[in-house]
């Protein structure tokens, strides 16, 4: 058997995971800086672009917290299960699906928490629908996490 086949297969996924992390996360600030400029004061438009700034997350759950709380659970919290995610993909050398979407999971998960550290609330300003039904506004990263939830609990049951 070849050993050099897989090594070097290994190798080039963890160049792409690395690369998806980065593009992910810098995807999502140019895209807010954008909302930041272009949208912050202006009136919602037609086609669902619009500025909000949410205290909270997903749904804007929690943002009704006290602020020390909303600090442990959606700074703390969700710095602690980023790191214990990473910790998990390096121990178990996750690779394909699971590893691609555990790249996405953290690059979002990663960029909101940066809002959350500097601006202290995340950057929303997304919403799609058909006539009155809409989701909620969303960002970027958001994308990322749905999309890299789903691409890991896929990946993970394959290699289970």
């Amino acid at each position: 058997m070849n050993r050099a086949a897989p090594s070097a297969a290994n190798r080039a996924g963890k160049v792409l995971a690395l690369a998806l992390l980065l593009l992910t996360i810098g995807c999502d600030r140019i895209t807010k800086q954008a909302a930041r400029i272009n949208l912050m004061g202006a009136p919602t438009q037609s086609y669902q672009l619009e500025y909000t700034e949410n205290n909270g997350a997903f749904l804007s759950l929690g943002s009704r917290l006290p602020e020390w709380a909303r600090t442990m659970l959606l700074r703390v919290g969700v710095g602690l299960a980023l790191a214990a995610l990473v910790f998990m993909v390096l121990k178990h050398r996750w690779s394909g699906a699971a590893l691609a979407g555990a790249s996405l999971t953290v690059a979002g998960g990663v960029s909101n928490l940066l809002d959350r550290i500097l601006r202290g609330s995340v950057v929303d300003f997304m919403s799609v629908g058909i006539g009155p039904i809409r989701t909620g506004i969303f960002n970027v990263a958001d994308v990322a996490i749905v999309v890299g939830g789903v691409l890991l609990i896929c990946g993970r049951k394959r290699q289970v």
